[in-house]
């Protein structure tokens, strides 16, 4: 099948004219790569639309770093709007990339990014808008080889049917060499073609290769999973994730590519480090991230530069899992102040612990026109932040909301969770309690000065895999709706707006975060009765869904709402993310006793990354 196949160009233009925003289907993006001639050509496959894609900066990232090997080309995919799907279907058009229009069928290889579970069904749509078969043992040799990395991947056994192998950790490094050992595979075959189980197996040598074919699964009688197996020599009984121990000289975007509409975030992106230090027990990418990794200021000074000048972009962003922890927060956003002034730019600093620092930043860059401000304490009582490991008080709450006031913003956004081990409907109060204090606070403060308005939006917890509350049980549907009419009611105060998610969408996505090899089958049948584009509310079929639970017989409630022992063998056991299983259950018994683990700058908490690579934190802030 791979022919280098392009797409009718003609019959491209008379559909485009039929469909809403055309433009996310042609391509021609300022800083775009073209590579006409290249031997391998990768497909950067993004389960959602344009607007989300173009978005993402690990796009930006590897479509950089694999666009830099000889004789490779990186092009991207996303998935059509439903309109642009109906016609395609219509008029027999494959799926195709938007740097050259050539039909994904006809790539060497195919790479899916897992940035959000309720995204799988999309992916098995892609794969048949291209014309392959979903599951990986029915594509040959002269089918793409279909890989997929990203947060989900940390479980991959949900989607290990569709999928040739997984890549778990960070891309920077194995992408390249990923199409590098293709490439050079493809330049000692005698008539070009590389053999599929071949190129597997020799990749499967990488740290940070699953190939789950590698490996047989038992049940127990339960439905629990007994065991993995490797039935391969020289397989690991575990997949270890790939870790880039420095940033500072790991390849970055330059000239990022310039969305031609507007997308979700259309700004200059410039990641200052990895990692996080809290340790929020919930948190998932607190986890698997580790350790922190950070540019120096030097070089993200350099890359805000070059985008800027490469981009046109009007607004600069800084992107981390928490924004004024990076060890010298105060210089680099005083030089970026400065040069983003002198550029008429707009600088926006995301994820900031609200301390004075960081409200005289925020004051200075917004001035008069003050947006809103963001604040998440994630829970309303002390006893469940400290569950959580929410290392925040009431104090730092009202503190900060009174400097807020007193520089002038006028609205705020709080962000709460609801359904976290061991809630009780105290905390749902506290919640309430909170925005009916700060609607008070500011009735004292901002006398005369005009409305303000309190935004309390809550989603529901889904326990994630490669945490410490992986063993946890999601809250049933019926209890989610309970609360949320609990909480509407004590949220009728003047100047509060009350949003929360569906309580079927969050259902869900706990179904599959910790779902099994099983679930994929539940996946699929789920696209089959026609769901896709789970995450938007206007597309979201659960009625689909549903159907599909009962035609595979699959029980929801046993991966979303059950308790897990620590005993038990999870679906995810088989990936090592460097954070030993020790210390989740040590934070697990931890949160049950609402007992706090400092910051992992206050000293090390021994959660076993140091055996993957040096903790540098010690170096990095000075202790």
């Amino acid at each position: 099948m791979i022919t280098n196949n392009m797409i009718d160009k003609k019959k491209l233009d008379a559909m485009l004219k039929r469909v809403v925003k055309p433009a996310r289907y042609i391509g021609n993006e300022t800083n775009l790569i073209v590579k006409d001639n290249a031997k391998v050509r990768f497909a950067f496959a993004f389960p959602d639309m344009y607007e989300i894609g173009m978005s993402y900066v690990g796009l930006q990232i590897l479509y950089d770093v694999i666009n830099s090997v000889d004789d490779v080309a990186c092009e991207r995919v996303f998935a059509p709007d439903t309109d642009m799907e109906e016609l395609m279907r219509a008029e027999g058009m494959p799926l195709f990339s938007l740097e050259t229009k050539r039909e994904i069928a006809s790539f060497d290889l195919l790479g899916f990014t897992l940035q959000y579970e309720m995204s799988f069904t999309n992916i098995l749509n892609m794969l048949d808008l291209a014309g392959l078969p979903l599951a990986a043992a029915d594509r040959g040799d002269d089918m793409p080889v279909v890989m997929a990395g990203g947060p989900c991947a940390y479980n991959p056994e949900p989607l290990a049917k569709f999928f040739d192998f997984f890549i778990i950790g960070d891309g920077e490094l194995i992408q390249p060499e990923l199409c590098r050992i293709y490439r050079d595979m493809k330049d000692a075959s005698p008539d070009g073609r590389v053999s599929k189980s071949e190129y597997i197996a020799e990749v499967s040598k990488l740290r940070g290769i699953y190939v789950p074919s590698y490996y047989d699964v038992e049940y127990n009688e339960d439905g629990t999973v007994k065991s993995y197996t490797p039935n391969r020599e020289g397989v690991p009984e575990r997949v270890t994730r790939s870790l880039i121990d420095d940033l500072e000289d790991i390849p970055y975007p330059k000239k990022p590519m310039v969305p031609i509409i507007n997308v979700v975030h259309d700004r200059a992106v410039v990641e200052t480090f990895r990692g996080c230090t809290r340790g929020c027990r919930f948190c998932q990418a607190g986890m698997i991230y580790r350790p922190v990794r950070e540019r120096s200021p030097e070089k993200i000074y350099e890359l805000a530069k070059s985008q800027l000048d490469a981009s046109g972009h009007d607004e600069l962003s800084l992107l981390s899992l928490s924004t004024s922890d990076y060890s010298k927060f105060e210089e680099l956003a005083v030089s970026l102040m400065e040069d983003c002034r002198q550029r008429e730019v707009a600088l926006s600093l995301p994820s900031l612990r609200l301390d004075s620092f960081s409200f005289r930043v925020l004051d200075e860059i917004q001035g008069y026109r003050k947006s809103g401000l963001t604040f998440a304490p994630e829970a309303g009582s002390q006893r469940l932040r400290d569950v959580i490991n929410k290392n925040i008080t009431e104090e730092n709450i009202y503190s900060s909301l009174s400097q807020a006031m007193d520089l002038g913003w006028n609205r705020v956004k709080l962000y709460f969770m609801m359904g976290l081990p061991q809630e009780t409907y105290e905390d749902l109060e506290g919640i309430a309690e909170i925005a009916k204090n700060i609607m008070d606070m500011s009735r004292e403060k901002r006398a005369g000065k005009g409305r303000f308005s309190v935004s309390v939006s809550v989603s529901n917890f889904v326990p994630k895999p490669h945490t410490p509350f992986q063993w946890e049980p999601q809250d049933t549907r019926q209890s989610f709706v309970e609360k949320h009419n609990f909480l509407s009611d004590k949220l009728h105060i003047r100047g509060v707006q009350f949003n929360y998610h569906d309580s079927p969408v969050s259902y869900l996505e706990a179904v599959v975060a910790r779902g099994d090899r099983k679930t994929a089958d539940l996946i699929e049948q789920a696209w089959k009765n026609g769901c896709k584009f789970d995450s938007w509310s206007e597309s979201f079929n659960y009625e689909g869904w549903e159907k599909a639970f009962e035609q595979t017989g699959i029980d929801g409630a046993f991966y979303a709402n059950r308790r897990r022992s620590y005993d038990e063998v999870l679906p995810w056991d088989v990936i090592d993310s460097g954070i030993t299983k020790e210390f989740l259950m040590r934070e697990n018994e931890k949160a049950k006793a609402a007992s706090t683990t400092p910051d992992c700058r206050h000293g090390c908490q021994g959660c076993g990354i140091n055996k993957l690579t040096e903790c540098k934190l010690g170096g990095i802030y000075g202790k």
